[in-house]
């Protein structure tokens, strides 16, 4: 019997599943499911853990596993909490004021850019001559302290040409991995397909850390299976793909969480709704099918050319910081977006010294500003990657090198200065903050019990002591306070999946979602107001709880919106099954443009070529995509890939003549993954 396995790595879970292959009119089922920590220091760890025990309790042999994939929610996190290495932009044709388009500038955060002349006109035609000779020098002197190049030049659709040739010099006087603009969109728009490719640059070390660990532990197990990655928009690509276009597994596990969903449940039509450690991730199933967004995936404010699910990420999750604002003269809580590792888990490696710290604090008649939180150094900041700290200043890197162990925050902190570089770290990962999260709510309260609850109780009974604006304490109790953060989660939940359904509703679009969920009239409207105005209002779809502690909190969430809650059994591990139950697809696309009267240009992935008639420009545009579509599906592990093809022409209509102003030509590549035989290898 052929069996599939599921990998699933989160940011605090890595999930594993084995499947069934089915065939023969039987359905797949569920053979074993485990979980295992995320190893951050060493993914292998983790995945090897979760996977192995995956296998024993399956009750089969690692040979005959015909197939395995992989969904993360890693460059997820990473984006939305404003992770990643540093990277340079190469950015050709462009003026600085392109710089200030679409985000890009916030999305370097700083990061070198080399502007250089060159790029294309709109026809593909060479604006300037690229200067190499610089480019080579410069990309030499910036290499030791960056991860990787962002390329990105005008037009670059239309004539690949320069971003092709600096890749090239790139790579070859600095060995660094290089991201072309062009592999990553055939869309116009420079300055967001330039900062797609900055941050696909900036996932690159990451994507590839998960790869190999993944192929490690499967070498050491026996495993010989093909090894296939989930997209964004739930499509499957290779593991060798996926190291150059590490960008498009954002939203690799939500989207893996959308077809592990319909599996389980066969639902056509509902809220899907995955809490994970850092994120929820909430997408609408239509007709069983999850919406594709037109305008791109977007992830951590940034809105990128990626095609993926339409999905709306919150920082939102079971490992969430919880924050205590006492400006005012009532304490208020806010939860997110950033992830804590929990004071009950620090314990499982380090309960000596988080108990010591938190004794002492609550020893004292008040608690400090830094009291019941820790740092931890993150193995990016071990010496393994020097471009990830080469860019440090001079007190950032004396604080790195002073937090060598995890410790309280109190010890690592000399001076109040020194907090904006503790956050610098952070968003570099080079160190995690450990602290209060809903996670060691729900242990206080007994309804999770994975780790230390005592450590638990002892840091919210420590945030309890912290004082509002009125002199008050902010809760009598850790299980007061406990319970006031479970009820924060609620509403910021609750507040997702309304936004979600507002802009999903053809009724509300013309109105920003976000505001609208948080109206009073909608919150009046949940509570059932009755009054000289009756309101009443609930959410009109089910809604779908994945993730492991969706048992924990949705059902009150479920309560407050008015609506069916479905907590599938195999919710857990429902992003592992959508990574496995998915297909390959691969979708190009290229324009036809019109320059001239009777002059057709077919921007070919090779360059431009004209051409005197518009139906001959079309079926070779045509001819070239269906040729590259096949390669792609091919190198993304598809068998047999089927071709389909899809034209959209562009007319206006002078004088009662119809006029030819472009085309646009897609070309999509769908297949089940290969998988391996009794006797191959797994190539």
């Amino acid at each position: 019997m052929a069996c599939l396995l599921g990998v699933d790595t989160g940011g605090t879970y890595t999930d594993a599943v084995i499947l069934d292959e089915g065939g023969d009119g039987a359905p797949q089922r569920v053979l074993g499911k485990a979980k295992s920590l995320t190893t951050r220091g060493d993914l292998a760890l983790g995945i090897g853990r979760a996977v192995d025990a995956a296998i024993a309790a399956a009750g089969i042999a690692a040979d005959q596993i015909a197939l395995v994939s992989l969904s993360t929610t890693l460059a997820t996190n990473a984006l939305v909490e404003g992770q990643g290495g540093r990277v340079a932009l190469v950015f050709i044709g462009f003026d600085e004021g392109d710089l200030e388009r679409g985000g890009l500038a916030a999305a370097l955060k700083g990061d070198p850019v080399l502007r250089l002349a060159g790029g294309h006109s709109h026809a593909g035609i060479e604006a300037t001559p690229l200067d190499l000779s610089r480019l080579e020098a410069e990309a030499a002197a910036l290499a030791p302290s960056v991860a990787g190049f962002a390329v990105a030049a005008r037009f670059a659709t239309r004539n690949p040409a320069h971003e092709v040739a600096a890749r090239a010099a790139i790579r070859r006087v600095t060995g660094r991995p290089v991201t072309c603009s062009h592999d990553l969109s055939a869309q116009l728009n420079g300055p967001k397909r330039a900062l797609t490719a900055v941050l696909n640059a900036r996932l690159t070390g990451m994507i590839d850390r998960l790869v190999a660990a993944c192929e490690r532990h499967l070498a050491t197990s026996g495993i010989a299976a093909p090894l296939m990655v989930t997209r964004g928009d739930g499509a499957l690509i290779s593991a060798a793909m996926v190291r150059e276009r590490p960008i498009e597994t954002i939203l690799s596990g939500p989207a893996a969480s959308i077809v592990g969903a319909q599996w389980l449940t066969g639902a056509r039509d509902a809220l899907v709704s995955d809490i994970g450690g850092t994120t929820t991730d909430v997408c609408l199933l239509r007709d069983g099918q999850p919406d594709i967004d037109p305008a791109g995936a977007a992830v951590g404010g940034f809105r990128t050319m990626v095609e993926a699910v339409a999905m709306r990420t919150t920082g939102l999750g079971g490992d969430s910081e919880v924050h205590l604002a006492t400006e005012g003269l009532t304490g208020t809580l806010r939860l997110g977006p950033r992830r804590l590792c929990p004071v009950a888990l620090l314990v499982a490696e380090h309960g000596p010294m988080v108990h010591a710290a938190l004794d002492h604090a609550l020893s004292l008649a008040a608690p400090g500003e830094h009291d019941g939180r820790f740092v931890i150094p993150m193995p990016e900041a071990t010496g393994e990657d020097s471009a990830g700290t080469a860019d440090l200043s001079p007190r950032e890197s004396a604080l790195l090198a002073r937090i060598a162990t995890p410790m309280p925050m109190g010890r690592a902190l000399l001076t109040r200065v020194e907090i904006a570089s503790l956050d610098r770290l952070v968003a570099r990962g080079l160190v995690m903050i450990a602290g209060v999260t809903p996670t060691d709510a729900s242990h206080v309260l007994g309804r999770q019990s994975d780790w230390d609850a005592t450590a638990s109780e002892k840091a919210l009974r420590l945030m309890a002591r912290r004082r509002d604006g009125a002199g008050d304490r902010i809760a009598a109790d850790a299980a007061t306070l406990a319970r006031a953060v479970i009820d924060r989660l609620t509403l910021q939940t609750a507040d997702c999946l309304l936004e979600a359904a507002f802009a999903e509703d053809p009724a509300f679009t013309a109105e920003p979602p976000g505001p609208l969920a948080r109206h009073m009239l909608t919150r009046a409207g949940l509570a059932h107001h009755r009054g000289v105005i009756e309101l009443s209002t609930r959410l009109a779809v089910p809604v779908i709880g994945l993730g492991a502690s969706a048992p924990h909190y949705y059902g009150p969430v479920g309560q407050r919106l008015g609506c069916e809650m479905i907590l599938p059994e195999h919710a857990g591990v429902a992003n592992a099954i959508g990574a496995v139950v998915g297909q390959v697809a691969q979708r190009v696309s290229g324009h036809v443009s019109s320059p001239a009267v009777g002059r057709f240009v077919a921007h070919l992935p090779l360059g431009p070529r004209a051409f005197p008639d518009r139906d001959a420009a079309l079926d070779a545009l045509e001819a070239a995509l269906r040729d590259e579509a096949a390669a792609r599906a091919q190198a993304a592990g598809a068998e047999s890939p089927r071709l389909t093809a899809a034209r959209e022409i562009r007319e206006a209509e002078v004088e009662g003549t119809a006029m030819f102003i472009e085309a646009v030509v897609t070309v999509t590549a769908t297949g089940r993954p290969r998988i391996a035989h009794a006797g191959s290898s797994g190539g």
